[in-house]
């Protein structure tokens, strides 16, 4: 049965079916785990440039984030842990009374300073640059792969 709540801004809804469906098949195993909510915000107009793209999307992103959420961001200058690193601060995150991990990833152009300020946390998936549908599909095989840490099942080999 699922505990605790993990929720996420993401910008703008997936394209392209495998990464929509590998995000599925992530969502429906971590949602054993833990209760789960995603919110959308669209994505900023295609012809603005890209800092005023951003500006956008991270007014909807703010406008979605709760009082409750602990804002994690995720950003290629962000911390990089390792799995069993991030599953403890899921736990940690998770057991903290009043608030909910909210992960937050931007659009093709990533997120506004405004954004990235009010994040309690900035982590990063790779050192390489990762396309931000990519990054959400990493970032649920993650989160899934954090809570069979955390439960003893056998997905993480060392």
């Amino acid at each position: 049965m699922a505990a605790g709540r993990i929720n996420f801004i993401w910008v703008g809804k997936l394209k392209k079916k495998f990464y929509a469906d590998g995000c599925a098949h992530y969502h429906k195993k971590l949602s054993r785990f833990y209760k789960l909510d995603e919110r959308v915000v669209r994505d900023g107009p295609g012809k603005l440039p890209a800092p005023e793209r951003n500006a956008k999307e991270g007014e909807g992103i703010l406008a979605k984030a709760g009082k409750n959420d602990l804002l994690v961001v995720l950003d290629e200058h962000g911390e990089q842990t390792m799995s069993r690193g991030f599953a403890k601060l899921l736990t940690r995150w998770t057991d903290m009374p009043g608030v909910e991990p909210t992960f937050v990833i931007g659009g093709p152009f990533g997120l506004s300073d405004e954004v990235k300020a009010a994040a309690r946390h900035t982590m990063r998936l790779s050192d390489m640059t990762l396309p931000h549908e990519l990054a959400r599909l990493m970032l649920m095989e993650q989160l899934y792969r954090a809570a069979c840490i955390q439960k003893g099942i056998p997905y993480h080999h060392d």
